[in-house]
């Protein structure tokens, strides 16, 4: 049985519990003082109808399966299956699919016998789990609608599963970002049993291959650090700033009100694009003038992906986040400072230079600190357009890689985890973590300094 089915069998019957209990709490609303609106009455009612439902429904969701196939297995039908544990799992797999319909036919003829089987075991523990659900359901409703009566705190009741669920769902975000940074530290610790912390960090020279040849001197990360500083902190922050600064003073200061109104919604769908998207965008067209350009003027090394093709639509894709942050730190300056620069007689162009930029630079580099730690991020645009080859070179035409394009190219296809050289990834994506993290820990805090000066 689909979780699908249960989730809305036990919505189903939270609804009509739902109100039947408004109905109960209607009455005697109209003839005693209740404690609680009846509406609180019906929520409590629906509560107890559809969560022991829900709750029953997700574990026998995970349940249910093993079931079915210990069910199978124990049939006659599959006598013929081999004795071999991979064998039996390709085709328990295979009838598994024909029984769902994934699969059209089967490799192996066992799989055809053992399709029938996997339907019935399905079924029967489909309809096992269904009365469940719904005897669950309507002993729930039938407890919660016993209680309801004038002097009933349902209100009580109600507003402490809503902050049960508010708390959960925190823990749940808590636990997951432990639960990563978990990973990333166990098997980072893994890869520096193997190789040295300093030659990882301080190594210049990055060579995969040669480290899987058993030369852990080949995995020294400088040349891909400065890939990604050189992309997304230098050449895509040379693009983002001035241009998402220029466009902020443009539409606080000179824009009109109902250019404002659809110019910066416009502004701001550059930072719902895919980034597949602007990968696709800097491969095909940016990419191949930048070549051009590098041919005309005769620069060594010059190739096809390229650091600055990768960097000036990075820079781009970021405009959203350095303008919208301007943006709100230049209308919070009060209106005051500026009226006091005009009324000593300085222009409209010196008070947003000397007098605005000034005030509003805290908001304003928090912004740009955001956009960095977005923009080293970034995976696609990089994979796509600045190519893979881990160079120390300040040549913006020349061919460099990043830390996310080197985690991708280390854990695509069938990797070996014990090797140092797919082990390497995880330790990357930690320096990344941390970094990216540094960097908004300190734009949060710019940010909430600005705030306290001006709120």
């Amino acid at each position: 049985m689909s979780l699908t089915l249960l989730f809305f069998m036990a919505l189903g019957l939270g609804a009509v519990a739902w109100l039947v209990g408004r109905a109960r709490a209607g009455r005697f609303a109209v003839l005693a003082r209740a404690h609680s609106l009846p509406g609180y009455h019906a929520a409590y009612v629906a509560l107890w109808t559809a969560l022991p439902a829900l709750l029953f429904s997700a574990l026998w969701v995970g349940v249910s399966p093993g079931l079915v196939t210990r069910s199978v297995i124990a049939s006659p039908a599959a006598n013929s299956l081999a004795a071999d544990p991979i064998e039996r799992r390709a085709v328990l797999s295979e009838a598994r699919g024909l029984a769902e319909g994934t699969l059209h036919s089967a490799f192996n003829p066992s799989a055809e016998l053992l399709a029938p089987e996997y339907r019935v075991a399905r079924l029967h523990y489909g309809v096992i789990g269904l009365a469940v659900a719904a005897l669950l359901a309507l002993a729930g409703g039938v407890y919660a609608f016993s209680r309801v009566r004038p002097d009933f705190r349902a209100r009580t009741h109600v507003e402490r599963a809503i902050t049960i669920t508010l708390l959960v769902a925190s823990l749940i975000a808590i636990l997951t970002t432990i639960g990563i940074v978990a990973s990333l530290l166990f098997e980072s610790v893994r890869f520096f049993n193997k190789v040295g912390v300093l030659d990882f960090l301080f190594g210049t020279r990055w060579s995969p291959q040669a480290a899987s040849g058993g030369d852990m001197k080949a995995l020294g990360a400088i040349p891909l650090f400065w890939g990604t500083i050189f992309i997304g902190a230098i050449i895509a922050m040379l693009v983002a700033i001035p241009l998402g600064l220029m466009s902020a003073i443009y539409l606080t200061q000179y824009a009109g009100a109902a250019t404002r109104r659809w110019m910066k919604p416009l502004l701001e769908i550059l930072a719902g694009v895919p980034t597949v998207v602007y990968g696709y965008f800097a491969a095909l067209t940016v990419a191949p003038i930048v070549r051009h350009l590098g041919d005309m003027l005769r620069i060594p090394g010059t190739s096809s992906e390229s650091a600055l093709a990768a960097g000036l639509v990075m820079g781009i894709m970021i405009i959203p986040f350095v303008s919208s942050m301007a943006d709100d730190s230049l209308a919070a300056v009060p209106q005051a400072m500026r009226d006091g620069s005009l009324a000593m007689g300085a222009t409209k162009s010196e008070t947003i230079r000397r007098v605005l930029v000034p005030a509003a630079l805290p908001g304003i580099v928090g912004g740009v600190l955001l956009a960095v730690s977005r923009a080293i991020g970034e995976t696609m645009i990089v994979v796509m357009a600045a190519g893979l080859a881990a160079k120390l070179t300040a040549n913006p035409f020349a061919s460099v890689t990043t830390v996310t394009v080197q985690i991708i190219q280390l854990l695509t296809g069938d990797q070996e985890f014990e090797s140092a050289k797919t082990l390497a990834a995880f330790a990357l994506g930690l320096v990344l973590f941390v970094v990216t993290l540094l960097l908004n820990i300190v734009a949060l805090g710019v940010v909430k300094r600005y705030r306290e000066a001006y709120d």
